[in-house]
């Protein structure tokens, strides 16, 4: 699953054998599985893979999400599938609500409806880009939706610094909280050390002291926060446990860089009754995020996870089964439905030969 950053404009002529090809693929997916099927599939990373690579993108490129996406998105706008897709790439990302605006007139959702459709579209980015820090920030953001209101979210991030982006993925059916461990899978290429993690189990206790904190009158926390650096009490150097340099090939080192008391003072105003309002207060993000993680295990004794919730990187498990095999099931499974969908799709025999070239190479034998 490497993610590679790769730049420059797909050219015309694949981007239109993508179109059309996916259009034949999905045209026999959701007539012999149905719509939802389609979301849940989207929502497997193992799946949108091999989808990327039976339409003929690059297998180790970050375009493999946003091209493929992009794709998706103009196939569901064509044909009649009782799919959508809002968002994209860049400022196309921040489309979203007015896009999920327009899909809600086309099947006819209900204001109420509409209102959660764009929560879940501004939680699963507010998640990735300000609950997980692993370095990555999110330059595209794909809400898929269907004529049930049932939706899928594939976006990603991107770190500069190693030179690799990560693909976060949501099936709206398997979230019961948007704060706790939310996701089908993120994909990536490197696992980091040092991540905070404030969606894992293991910072329950830390979310709830968060936002306990958060209640608190700004004046005390800031105490309690500028307390953390007097002499004889712990630092913040100790969080990193003996890390000099910052090596982005294997960890992301999170330094904080200090509160942000606007947000502090207004999620007073708000006293959020949980972690996941607090989370949704315009102007909270990772440095708020980080400080009161910080006063929480430093202050009060309540840790947050560190351990980088990167799931599907090849480089961790591979054909030789070290230190885990690769998901074969998942795997054989994507490749089954796609296979049927490429035989069947009315396409020309010389690309339908190509693309079933493609997806055998996508899954050699193990």
């Amino acid at each position: 699953m490497e993610l590679r950053l790769h730049y420059g404009k797909t050219p015309f002529w694949l981007v239109s054998r993508m179109v059309k090809l996916a259009k034949g693929i999905f045209t026999i997916i959701v007539e012999d599985f149905g719509v939802d099927d389609v979301l849940r599939r989207l929502s497997d990373p193992l799946f949108f893979q091999a989808c990327s690579n039976v339409l003929g993108f690059d297998w180790d490129s970050s375009g493999s999400t946003t091209v493929t996406a992009s794709v998706l998105k103009r196939v569901f706008h064509e044909l009649d599938l009782g799919l959508k897709a809002a968002g994209g790439k860049g400022r196309h990302s921040r489309k979203a609500p007015t896009e999920i605006d327009r899909i809600s007139e086309l099947f006819n959702f209900s204001t109420a409806r509409v209102g959660k459709l764009k929560y879940a579209s501004k939680m699963a980015a507010k998640v990735d880009n300000t609950a997980i820090q692993a370095g990555y920030q999110l330059y595209h953001h794909m809400f898929f939706v269907s004529e049930r209101g049932e939706w899928t979210v594939v976006q990603q991030g991107v770190n500069p610094e190693a030179k690799t982006a990560r693909r976060y993925h949501w099936l709206s059916s398997r979230v019961n909280s948007f704060v706790e461990e939310p996701h089908i899978g993120i994909v990536g290429e490197t696992v980091h050390t040092q991540v905070l993690d404030m969606t894992s189990q293991q910072s329950s206790e830390c979310r709830k002291v968060c936002t306990d904190l958060a209640a608190e009158p700004p004046e005390k926390v800031k105490r309690q926060y500028l307390s953390i650096g007097r002499p004889g009490q712990p630092t913040l150097r100790e969080w990193f446990k003996g890390i000099t340099e910052p090596d982005y090939t294997t960890h992301h080192r999170i330094i904080p860089e200090g509160m942000n008391w606007k947000a502090l003072r207004r999620l007073y105003d708000v006293k959020p009754r949980g972690y996941e309002e607090l989370l949704s207060v315009k102007g909270v993000g990772p440095a708020t995020v980080r400080g009161l993680a910080l006063i929480s295990e430093l202050i009060y004794g309540e840790k947050p996870s560190w351990r980088d919730p990167v799931r599907f990187s090849f480089a961790f498990g591979g054909k030789d089964g070290v230190p885990y095999p690769v998901n074969r099931k998942a795997m054989d499974s994507a490749i089954a439905v796609l296979d049927q969908a490429v035989e069947t799709a009315k396409i020309e025999d010389q690309e339908l030969s190509a693309a079933i070239k493609r997806l055998r190479k996508f899954a050699p034998k193990l």
